[in-house]
C-alpha cells in the first residue's frame, strides 16, 4: 500500500530521517521501532503530509503522494495518530467522534439556514454510528463525558475511534503505549487487531513495548539514525546483530545476553 524510497529529512544539517526505503503491505500490521532519536516519528509525520520531504517520494497504491498536504490524504483514507491525543476536550467523547466526517451539511450557512432537515438527518446517522463506534471500543460508557476527563489510554481508544468514523485505509499510530496502562494497552491491542481481521485496515505503529509489538505486529521495522537498519518477525530483529547495536552501543560478540 505504501512505498517510501529514498526519503530524507533534514533541519539544519541534522538528517532525522536518513536515505529511508521500505514497504508497506496491504493489509499487514507493521512495527516500527528504533531507539529514541532514530527518525520514526519524523518518518510518519512526512509520509502523513505533516512535513515536506528533503528528498525522496512516498507512493500509495502506485499513486505518488509525496508532499500532499493531510486534510488530502485523510480524504484518501491515510491517517495518522500522535504520542500526545489530540481530543478536544470541553466537548463530550461521542460529539469528538461526530465532527470527523469531512464536508458536513451542517458547516454550510445555505444548508444550516434551508436545509435542515438534510442536517438532521445526516447528525443522526453519525449518532448512531458514533455509538457504534464506541461501543466497539468498549468505552461506549464514555460517550457522554467530556473528553477532558478521560484517561490517556481512553484518549488513545478515542483517537482510534476517530479513524472509524470514515473509510480509513491505512492508520500510522504513533506510540499508542505512552502513558497507558497494560489493561487499556491490551484493549487498544485487541482493537487494532479486529480492525485489521474484520475491516481490512492497514496499521503501522511504532511502539516501544516489544511484548506489545510481538503480540499484534508481523513483520517489524528497526530504524536508527534515521535509517532502516532491518526488517523480519520480531524475533528476527531481536537476533540481528545491528540493531542490538544501535539499542545497546555494542554488539553481540561483547553482549552475548543482550536483548533488544
Amino acid at each position: 500500500m505504501i512505498k517510501v524510497e529514498g526519503l530524507r529529512k533534514t533541519f539544519g544539517g541534522f538528517h532525522a530521517v536518513d536515505g529511508a526505503t521500505l514497504e508497506i503491505e496491504t493489509g499487514s500490521i507493521t512495527g516500527l521501532i528504533g531507539p529514541n532519536g532514530a527518525g520514526k516519528s519524523t518518518l510518519f509525520n512526512v509520509i502523513a503530509g505533516v512535513l515536506p520531504p528533503t528528498e525522496g517520494s512516498v507512493t500509495m497504491d502506485g499513486v505518488d503522494i509525496t508532499g500532499l498536504p493531510p486534510h488530502e490524504l485523510f480524504g484518501r483514507g491515510l491517517l495518522r495518530t500522535f504520542q500526545i491525543a489530540h481530543e478536544f476536550s470541553t466537548m463530550t467523547v461521542r460529539e469528538n467522534l461526530m465532527m470527523v466526517p469531512a464536508m458536513q451539511s451542517g458547516e454550510t450557512l445555505w444548508n444550516a439556514w434551508f436545509n435542515r432537515k438534510r442536517i438532521v438527518e445526516e447528525e443522526a446517522a453519525l449518532l448512531k454510528k458514533a455509538d457504534e463506534v464506541l461501543e466497539f471500543l468498549t468505552i461506549d460508557h464514555l460517550k457522554d463525558e467530556l473528553a477532558g476527563n478521560m484517561s490517556g489510554g481512553q484518549k488513545k481508544l478515542l483517537e482510534l475511534g476517530r479513524t472509524m468514523m470514515v473509510d480509513a485505509k491505512i492508520v500510522f499510530l504513533d506510540e499508542v503505549g505512552a502513558g497507558v496502562n497494560r489493561t487499556l494497552l491490551n484493549t487498544i491491542g485487541d482493537a487494532i487487531v479486529r480492525l485489521n481481521k474484520e475491516r481490512g485496515y492497514t496499521f503501522v505503529v511504532i511502539e516501544h513495548d516489544m511484548d506489545f509489538i510481538g503480540r499484534i505486529c508481523d513483520p517489524v521495522i528497526c530504524m536508527a539514525e534515521g535509517k532502516v537498519l532491518a526488517e523480519g518477525s520480531l524475533d528476527e530483529i531481536k537476533a540481528n546483530e545491528q540493531v542490538i547495536e544501535a539499542y545497546l552501543g555494542t554488539g553481540l560478540k561483547n553482549k552475548k545476553e543482550a536483548t533488544v
